[in-house]
């Protein structure tokens, strides 16, 4: 019986196999601990140990910085993705939808993925993708029906795209902005108003488009 994975667990696998595949060699733990948004390389030591008793990945010659992972062919029905090696493709999550107008409720499908270059993503940190659904972003060249590449992060810069989770449940595509110490979420098209959210919480910041031509 294959052991079960834990959220964090699972989501540090993913960075690792992302970072391995990107790089070709496995991050450090601080590394891991600046993707996972911790502080203390101990939780990393934690989620690795967990990680090795379960069968998933192999210190090789005790060097914490090289990580082997292992089962790969069981992997992909865990994580979401298709755990092989692509040389600069990689295979990301696809997570569902994302709101380029309206916020909208995103719905995830485990088994979705999508293959992407490996230069779209930085490596540093977890990555997935998102389908658009809307046109308030067409100024910046994202139309509905596109898949735009993330990052998982919960810090942005001023002017980014971000995946914004708007009032706790409604995540929305939109640049992010601060006007008089206040949150702006702002379309890329000039037929629709910005989002001043009451609370909004980062989800991650897009580094990359995928268009899909019908044939």
């Amino acid at each position: 019986m294959t052991a079960v994975l834990y959220r964090r667990e699972r989501e540090l696998l993913t960075f690792i196999w992302q970072f391995q595949e990107r790089n070709g060699y496995s991050p450090t733990l601080r590394e891991m601990a600046d993707a996972m948004n911790r502080r203390a390389p101990s939780t990393i030591h934690s989620l690795i140990r967990g990680l090795v008793d379960k069968g998933y990945v192999q210190k090789v010659d005790g060097n914490m910085r090289t990580l082997k992972i292992l089962k790969k062919e069981q992997l992909g029905a865990l994580i979401g993705e298709k755990m092989r090696g692509m040389g600069t493709t990689l295979s990301l999550p696809l997570m569902g939808f994302i709101a380029a107008g309206a916020p909208l409720e995103p719905h995830t499908d485990p088994e979705a993925s999508l293959d992407i270059a490996s230069s779209m993503i930085s490596g540093k940190r977890t990555a997935y993708a998102l389908q658009v659904k809307g046109n308030s972003m067409i100024e910046d060249g994202i139309f509905d029906g596109d898949f735009v590449v993330v990052e998982k992060t919960d810090v942005c810069n001023e002017g980014d795209i971000v995946v914004a989770l708007v009032d706790e449940s409604l995540a929305t595509l939109k640049r992010f902005y601060k006007k008089d110490g206040r949150i702006v979420l702002m379309p890329s098209n000039n037929e629709m108003d910005p989002i001043y959210p009451t609370e909004c919480r980062i989800q991650g910041v897009v580094t990359g488009l995928v268009r899909k031509f019908a044939n």
